[in-house]
Order: C-alpha cells, then sequence, then structure tokens
C-alpha cells in the first residue's frame, strides 16, 4: 500500500504504522513474516555492494476490555537472520550511501497498548527499542622492533549491546462507515558506537609505550516523524488511502567518530636508536556538518477486494510514494550520497475461514514486491584537486517477503 497506513492498520501491523489502530482488532491475532531487501547501488558504474537488509518479523495484538472499554496489547519485534547489529564508522571524506549502508541491519521491539473511549476514536502508544553498541579493546606486553616474531602481546576484547528507547503514540478517528484518519508519532533514535582501545608495554626494552584511544559517533540516526493519513472506501470493494509523513532530518548527526588519544612514548635515555622514529601525536577530526533538511513524503495506496466470500477473501493491493533526499549537494571535502527516490509497491492478500471442528478462526497470507527507482545524478566538485573528484550516482532497491497472520 505504499506505506500509506496510518489510518488504516488494524491489524499486529499497527505496531508500527499507527498503534491507535490495535483497538480496532476483535480477536487475537499473531503475525509471522519474512522480507528481504536487495540494494543495487553504484557510484559511476560500479557497484557498491551494500549489504541486503533481510529477516524475520513478528507481531502480536491482543483485544480485550477493562470495564467496558475496549483495549488491546502489541507487540512487534524485527530479528536480522544476518546480524544481530553491524557498526561501521567512515571517514567523512569516503564515499558511501548515507541512508542505506549502515542504518537498517538492527535488531527492533516495540510495545505498545490501545484504548477506544468512545466507538469514533481510539488512543494507543508504547515505546520502541533499538540496539547500540559499546567496545573495548585491551593490548599489552612487549614489542621487539628489531625482531618482531619475538614480541609477546596479548589482548583482550569486550563488546555489548545496550538498549535505545524512543517512544511512538497515535490517534484515529472514524468517519462515519466509510472514512478513517490517523495521526503517528514516532520518536528519534540515536544508536552511538563507543570504542575504547589501549595499549600498553614496553618497546625492545628502550622505553614504554601507552596509546589509549577513545573514539564516540552516532552509528545510526532515525529522526523523529509524524505522520497524518486519511482511509476511504471508495465502494463495498475498493479502499483508498493517503499519508504525509514529516521527517526531521535536520537534526540529523553524521556517523563521523570524535577521536580522543593520549600517545605517551618517553625517548631513551641515550636517544632515540638509528632509523627509529616515534610516532606523532594524531590530529582531532574536524566535523564537517551535514545541513540535512527537514521532508514531507506523500504515500498513496489502494485495494481492491477482488473476492469476496463466505470462507475466502482475495485482495490486491497497489502503491506509491515519492521521498525527495534530504542530503544537500556534496561540492566539498564531504561525501553523502542520497538520491530522490519513486517507489512502487504491489501486494496480494488472502484470507480463509476454515470453519472446521478443530479451527475456526481466520487465516491471512499477504505477499508484497516493491520496486524503488533512485533518479541518477551528477555531484561535480568545487575544488578541481578533490580527491574523490565528480561523481555519478545511481540504483534501485528491491523489497519482496510474505506474512502470515493466524486470527483465534
Amino acid at each position: 500500500m505504499g506505506g500509506a497506513s496510518t489510518a488504516d492498520s488494524a491489524d499486529p501491523s499497527a505496531n508500527y504504522y499507527n498503534p491507535a489502530a490495535l483497538a480496532s482488532v476483535r480477536a487475537i491475532q499473531i503475525s509471522l513474516g519474512y522480507f528481504r531487501v536487495d540494494h543495487h547501488l553504484s557510484i559511476n558504474g560500479q557497484d557498491n555492494h551494500v549489504d541486503p537488509v533481510k529477516g524475520v518479523n513478528v507481531g502480536m495484538a491482543v483485544p480485550g476490555r477493562v470495564l467496558g472499554v475496549p483495549v488491546a496489547f502489541g507487540l512487534a519485534l524485527h530479528l536480522p537472520d544476518d546480524r544481530v547489529s553491524r557498526v561501521r564508522a567512515l571517514r567523512q571524506e569516503q564515499v558511501r550511501w548515507e541512508l542505506y549502508d549502515n542504518r537498517n541491519q538492527r535488531l527492533y521491539l516495540a510495545a505498545n497498548v490501545a484504548i477506544r473511549p468512545v466507538h469514533w476514536l481510539e488512543i494507543g502508544g508504547g515505546l520502541s527499542f533499538m540496539s547500540s553498541t559499546r567496545g573495548r579493546l585491551d593490548i599489552t606486553g612487549q614489542a621487539n622492533i628489531f625482531s618482531t616474531k619475538d614480541s609477546t602481546m596479548r589482548h583482550e576484547v569486550d563488546a555489548d549491546l545496550t538498549s535505545i528507547r524512543y517512544p511512538q503514540f497515535g490517534i484515529r478517528a472514524h468517519l462515519g462507515k466509510r472514512g478513517r484518519v490517523g495521526l503517528t508519532y514516532r520518536g528519534e533514535f540515536q544508536l552511538g558506537l563507543d570504542l575504547k582501545a589501549r595499549l600498553d608495554g614496553n618497546i625492545s626494552s628502550i622505553t614504554t609505550a601507552l596509546y589509549d584511544l577513545s573514539t564516540s559517533s552516532v552509528n545510526a540516526f532515525l529522526p523523529q516523524q509524524i505522520a497524518l493519513g486519511g482511509s476511504y472506501d471508495v465502494t463495498a470493494r475498493v479502499r483508498a488511502n493517503v499519508d504525509l509523513t514529516w521527517f526531521n532530518w535536520s537534526a540529523y548527526i553524521p556517523p563521523v567518530a570524535k577521536l580522543d588519544v593520549v600517545l605517551d612514548i618517553p625517548a631513551p635515555s641515550g636517544g632515540w636508536p638509528a632509523g627509529i622514529t616515534p610516532p606523532a601525536q594524531p590530529a582531532s577530526t574536524n566535523i564537517v556538518p551535514i545541513n540535512m533538511s527537514d521532508r514531507l513524503v506523500p504515500h498513496l495506496g489502494v485495494e481492491w477486494h477482488a473476492v469476496k466470500e463466505r470462507r475466502l477473501d482475495l485482495f490486491v493491493r497497489g502503491g506509491y510514494e515519492f521521498a525527495k533526499s534530504p542530503i544537500p549537494e556534496q561540492k566539498g571535502t564531504t561525501n553523502y550520497v542520497d538520491l530522490d527516490r519513486h517507489t512502487a509497491s504491489l501486494g496480494l492478500g488472502v484470507a480463509v475461514r476454515p470453519r472446521s471442528s478443530f479451527y475456526r478462526g481466520e487465516l491471512k497470507l499477504d505477499t508484497h514486491f516493491q520496486w524503488s527507482e533512485l533518479v541518477a545524478h551528477t555531484t561535480e566538485k568545487d575544488e578541481p584537486s578533490d580527491f574523490v573528484g565528480d561523481f555519478r550516482a545511481s540504483g534501485r532497491i528491491i523489497n519482496f517477503g510474505t506474512t502470515l497472520t493466524v486470527g483465534f
């Protein structure tokens, strides 16, 4: 449906699109799905081998009543099947696909509650959780600069995943029997990458060496968002959805590491041997602001209820969205690459109600295919001596998957 689901998501997917819509769920629903997103992104015609994003999605919606008022609880989980978490910090001069290369391979968890205080209004909200990374590397021992094979070094590595929490909430109103409007807020999250390294030892019994390094960076960032959507039943079998989502990209923090280094290698009493020069203190990083712009992204979706029988329903869906890149022209030393994106999607859904002696619920199977075409663009540098130079970026993204939902 092109992501146009803020006002039309009365199933476990409401845990993301609009938690208020969970209050419309009439029976317990459990969803299990799998999807894969392949990135075909290139610079000057050469594929950049941006990793795919793939994994399992699990969703749950459990309705009930408290003092006669409809309430619901929802849970959603995304579990990547390649890595639990991926982190990478690059120099700001290195060409990279900033919004795709490192941001999406994350463990995601969301928990929500919803209530319907009156028959036409639903309110819901909760917390989403992502994983951040902290790590440490310690190296001690003796380095023999005259015979490296005689060096004796010991190392210890320690890394932790820590949770980051951010809020989301939404409301949805029913306008008669055919129309619905919804509003959703999703909070900002920043996934930090904090690494420490310490080297402490002896250099060929000539002197000692201490190298203490700390790096801190925001490895992944998703801005706060506000989505406003509407859904309308044009006929008994055709539904049309429209969404408009605001992204606060101007608050973006680039994933460039801030370095704090202590280097202490005292000169031996007799001075350094011939041919031996100690390393210099590393210079601090001068981070250039990225200056992204806020964006409004429209989403359109249509659903056709092609078959409507007592025990079988068949749905055909289509959608479209356009996202203008928030990243400005990279004419200076930085090389954050992104392009305007047109996205079209198709989907099929089947709902079956067996009414057998052992199962009287509803089974739903939904599949989707999505094609994103990135508008090719040539970046021309202001300085002819720039070590990267002019470059042309282009690409496409292919997304497909399926979800099985069991209702009880």
